[in-house]
This record gives structure tokens, sequence and C-alpha cells, in this order.
């Protein structure tokens, strides 16, 4: 199956500005200039150019040259869109790579944030996350057992862990995410070729299920420099004015 027009113009831009071929501060070419070069009409153009604003790599349009802002695009975030996923939508090839899983009792405050007793087993697993090859981000997930055993036996280096998750009939049906800068410490250090105390970007995310029974926690840490994550909110109509 060909690339849609759109897509390969707003990859090739994408490219530009990561390379430093289009540098922060840059105009861009114009419309009429993009529709020349890639024998497009207005309208993939301008699906490509959206495409980047919407990942913060250009300013906004309204008749006025887009500039750019920045070379490394935010991945869109929604409660279960994979990284895999999120990766792809932006032009990078995600990758992975598990550094450990094992079935054991976890930490007091993961265990009473999954409603498990003392006692209880859960399957843990860290992962790196890569984007292009480049270290991104590090997982650290939690699983309760019925839930998380069938990723021991499995190959959790060729793609979304969520996406393996769904395909099982998994109910993965809402999630709390909570953002909050922390330093890296010796793990992610060694893992993402950062030193120790490297600013980081941290997620920690309790998925439950449709009856909110707690099945997955997880602290994932991006380093910033690499990834970033946009999140975007709209008012619900039937919102109450206070």
């Amino acid at each position: 199956m060909s690339t849609p027009l759109h897509r390969a113009i707003a990859a090739e831009l994408r490219h530009r500005v990561r390379s430093g071929m289009l540098k922060i501060g840059e105009s861009m070419p114009s419309e009429s200039q993009l529709c020349d070069e890639f024998s497009a009409s207005r309208g993939p153009v301008r699906q490509a150019l959206a495409a980047l604003r919407e990942e913060g790599l250009i300013s906004g349009g309204q008749g006025k040259r887009a500039v750019v802002l920045d070379a490394v695009p935010t991945q869109p975030f929604e409660s279960f869109l994979s990284f895999t996923r999120r990766a792809e939508l932006t032009g990078y090839t995600p990758g992975q790579r598990l550094q450990e899983i094992a079935l054991r009792r976890p930490e007091p405050e993961i265990a009473a944030a999954l409603q498990l007793e003392p006692e209880d087993l859960a399957v843990q697993l860290v992962r790196l996350r890569l984007l292009d090859g480049r270290p991104a981000m590090l997982e650290r997930m939690t699983y309760v057992q019925s839930v998380g055993r069938p990723l021991i036996s499995a190959d959790l280096d060729a793609g979304s862990i969520y996406a393996l998750l769904t395909e099982r009939g998994v109910d993965l049906h809402s999630a709390r995410h909570t953002f909050d800068a922390v330093a890296a410490d010796a793990l992610d250090a060694e893992l993402m070729g950062i030193p120790e105390g490297f600013p980081l970007l941290r997620e920690r995310r309790l998925t439950t299920d449709s009856q909110g029974v707690p099945i997955e926690w997880s602290d994932d840490r991006y380093r910033p420099d690499v990834a970033t994550v946009t999140v975007t909110n709209s008012r619900s109509s039937r919102t109450a004015m206070l």
C-alpha cells in the first residue's frame, strides 16, 4: 500500500526539521512552493502542515508563513494510544528492549494501588523504548497476575504490550495519568545513556477494567530531549459553569 501524499510530505518536512535542514526560527516554504516541489494540490500540503503544527514543530497558519518552533515532535497522547502507535504517528521508528520480567511481590505502594494483599504476586517488567534506535523512555510496569502471566512467555521486543493484551481480550477500560519531573536514578542513567540526576518526564499510570478493578500500574520515564508528550483537552458542553 502506497503512503498517502500528505503523510509523505509531512515525513519529509519532519525530517528536514529534525536534521537541521530547517532550523528553529526559520520560515517554512510557502504552500505554493511546497505544492510545486511535491507536485501536489493545496489539500495534501495543508494536511501535512497541520500535522506538524499538531506536533508542535511549526507555528500556526492563518495566512502567515509557518515558522519552525522545535526539532522534537510531541507525541499526541490518548489514554490507550500505545507508545508504538504514538511514535508511528509522528514519523519515528519505534523499538523496544526487554530488560527483565519476573513474577514477584510488588513494592507496598504498588500493591496498594493494585489492591493486592501483601502476599500476592504480580508480574513486573522493565522495558527500554526506542525512537529511531535512540533510548527515549524506560517503562517499569506491574500487572496483576491474571493479566500479566501471558506476558512472561510473550516476545515483548516485538511491539506493543497494549496491542498484545487487547488481542487477548483484556478489559482495558480506563486509566488515570499523573505527570511530574524526576531526576534519573542509576537504572535510568545506565539504560538511557544519561547522567544520574538528568531531568526526566515521568508518567505514572493506573489502569482499571470496566468494573473499576485495577489491573496495571506503570512508571514511565521519558528523555525530554528525545520524546515529549502533548495532551489536548476540550471543555465538554455539559461542564457546569461555576
